[in-house]
């Protein structure tokens, strides 16, 4: 793979690939398990034999990691019950190691627009249940995530990304608890156009979540680029305080913001004006 490849337009699989040591990688729960969802077939939506989630483990800089990445381009990386139970138990069995002294790092490739819809409380539960893995884990070890792009991180899986010890995005990433198209649906098109791309992406996107404190480290697109701030995260380890852990300062400054003003860049700055980076 060149220095200046994409990591981008890197499928799930490739992107698992890339972030291990070279040789070192082997799939937990591969297409030939055929361990896919039940319920998708039953309304028409052709199943996939992994479910869109790869799970990764190898080593990365000779250390024991496991890379889970979701597959955006499947059901728009959406969270059912096969595919949220892989992501769980690979961190869940991340945790086991680290308490038996295999100091297992964790990266998190998060490409999702939450829960599948057709899967709905079956994917609410797992989404939980990674919810609780992280947490359990990111006390012996960083769980790094990374948004890279394309589909974004939304729904229940933003509060997964928020959970991550470290976060990296690039420009062209999104996070958001609700997307586009359902903040316009609940609220109008007036607080919240979907086709205007520019205002999403100055609300929602890689550089103004990384200004207002969300994330850790911007990075142009590139393997390379990526890499490099995945080993400055591990480096940097557990850190003293995890962002969730700091729910006094984020709830103190939101009870400030009047939400009968359409939000703005300029507003999210003032915000969080001490948590602003430049």
């Amino acid at each position: 793979m060149r220095d200046d490849s994409s990591f981008i337009e890197l499928r799930a699989r490739q992107r698992a690939l890339a972030l291990l040591d070279s040789g070192s990688a082997r799939e937990l729960l591969d297409p030939f398990e055929g361990v896919m969802s039940p319920w998708l077939e039953t309304q028409g939506i052709v199943p996939q034999a992994d479910d869109g989630m790869v799970v990764m483990k190898g080593t990365l800089k000779g250390q024991p990691t496991v890379v889970i990445a979701i597959e955006g381009t499947f059901q728009g990386g959406s969270m059912g019950e096969v595919s949220g139970a892989k992501m769980a138990g690979a961190l869940e069995l991340a945790a086991e190691d680290n308490r038996n002294g295999v100091p297992t790092q964790a990266i998190l490739c998060l490409e999702t627009g939450g829960v599948r819809l057709q899967e709905a409380n079956l994917g609410l539960a797992a989404i939980a249940d990674i919810h609780a893995a992280i947490v359990d884990l990111r006390q012996y070890t960083p769980v790094i995530g990374i948004i890279a792009g394309t589909v974004g991180c939304f729904g229940g899986m933003s509060i997964a990304a928020a959970l991550c010890s470290h976060l990296i995005v690039t420009r062209e990433a999104r996070l958001g608890l609700n997307g586009p198209q359902v903040i316009e649906q609940e609220a109008g098109i007036d607080e919240y156009d979907s086709r205007n791309r520019p205002f999403i992406w100055s609300m929602t996107g890689g550089e103004i979540r990384y200004q207002s404190g969300l994330v850790d480290a911007l990075v142009n697109d590139g393997v390379q680029a990526v890499k490099r701030a995945v080993d400055d995260a591990l480096a940097r380890g557990v850190p003293a305080q995890h962002r969730s852990e700091n729910y006094a300062f984020y709830l103190d400054r939101l009870s400030h913001f009047d939400t009968a003003q359409q939000a703005s860049t300029a507003t999210i700055h003032q915000l969080f004006a001490p948590e602003v980076k430049s």
